[in-house]
């Protein structure tokens, strides 16, 4: 597991609209936001949150000419860092990620993570909340997680 573990808002958000952002916890243990993102997500984080910021601003600023602050600063805390997870679910975002040489993973990578670790029993009623929820999830999507959550051949 990587040293550092990085969450943009979208997944934070969106854990915590389905009543499940411990699984960022049981999993990882402390989470590392920026203030940029601790901003958007507009809520008190839990204790095992810390906020740390990019020392040279002059990538965030690059990346902002693309991408929203939040994405932005979380990419370039990324680029600082020597053995990092990032959780970002934006797919123009991903792409600078990985264009970087970031390791990503997306909300969906978190949770099917988790049923693989044993967090979860299933991550068919997470999916069900989700789709409750304003996030995209397509069929085609939906069908990989659970493949790869080893829910269905």
């Amino acid at each position: 597991m990587q040293k550092v573990i990085i969450s943009d808002t979208s997944c934070l958000i969106l854990l915590d609209k389905i009543g499940e952002i411990n699984l960022l916890n049981s999993l990882f243990g402390q989470i590392i936001v920026t203030q940029e993102i601790a901003d958007e997500f507009k809520k008190k984080l839990p204790e095992w949150f810390t906020i740390v910021n990019p020392i040279n601003k002059t990538y965030q600023k690059i990346l902002e000419a693309s991408l929203d602050k939040g994405e932005s600063s979380a990419i370039a805390f990324a680029i600082e860092q020597t053995d990092c997870l990032l959780i970002i679910d934006d797919y123009k975002g991903r792409k600078y990620a990985e264009q970087l040489g970031i390791k990503i993973t997306g909300t969906l990578g978190v949770i099917i993570n988790a049923k693989l670790s044993g967090h979860l029993k299933s991550v068919k009623p997470l999916l069900e909340k989700i789709k409750m929820t304003d996030f995209r999830l397509t069929h085609e999507l939906e069908k990989r997680t659970l493949e790869k959550s080893g829910e269905i051949l």
